[in-house]
C-alpha cells in the first residue's frame, strides 16, 4: 500500500492545499493530512479547528486521513511507518525553504523522501497568511478557500 504524509500548518486551509490534497490522492493509496502544532505561529484557528475545517473541505475525498502532530514531522513521518511525504510549491522561494528541509529530513532519516508537487498555477500567488490579511482588511476571499473556512473566519474576525 503506498502511503503518503501531506504536512503543513493549515492555518486556515486553502484552494491550494486542496489542490496538492486531491492531485496527491489520485496518485496514493492513502493521504495522511498532517496539522501541524507550532507554538512558535500566532494561528488564528486552534488545532482542533483546523482539523475540523480540513475534515469539514476534504469531505469527498475517500483515502485521506487528518491527523495532527507537534515536534518535528521527521518523527511523525517514521511514527506512522510512512516512508513518502509530499510538499507543495508556490515559488522558486518555497523550493528553497522546501529543499533545505528535505535535506535536513534525509539527513535525520536517509529512508524518508520527499516529493515536490508544484501548485496550479492559479494558485501561485495564495498563501494562508494572505488569505488571512485580506480577510482581516475586508477582502473577499470567496476563491480563495472553502465555503467552509469563510464561515468560520466571519466568526472569528
Amino acid at each position: 500500500m503506498r502511503n503518503v504524509i501531506y504536512p503543513g500548518s493549515f492555518d486556515p486551509i486553502t484552494n491550494g492545499h486542496l489542490d496538492i490534497i486531491k492531485r496527491t490522492a489520485k496518485i496514493f493509496d492513502k493521504v495522511i493530512v498532517a496539522v501541524v502544532d507550532n507554538p512558535s505561529k500566532n494561528p488564528m484557528f486552534t488545532l482542533k479547528e483546523r482539523v475540523e475545517l480540513i475534515k469539514g473541505a476534504t469531505k469527498d475525498i475517500k483515502n485521506i486521513e487528518i491527523d495532527c502532530f507537534s515536534g518535528l514531522l521527521i518523527d511523525y513521518v517514521k511514527g506512522k511507518n510512512i516512508s513518502v511525504m509530499v510538499k507543495g510549491l508556490r515559488a522558486v522561494s518555497d523550493f528553497e525553504y522546501e529543499f533545505q528541509m528535505a535535506l535536513m529530513n534525509k539527513k535525520l532519516d536517509e529512508n524518508i523522501e520527499t516529493l515536490f508537487m508544484t501548485t496550479n498555477s492559479k494558485y501561485s500567488y495564495l498563501s494562508s497568511s494572505l488569505v488571512k490579511e485580506v480577510f482581516r482588511l475586508g477582502g473577499c476571499v470567496n476563491e480563495l478557500v472553502p465555503d467552509i473556512v469563510i464561515e468560520e473566519m466571519k466568526k472569528k474576525i
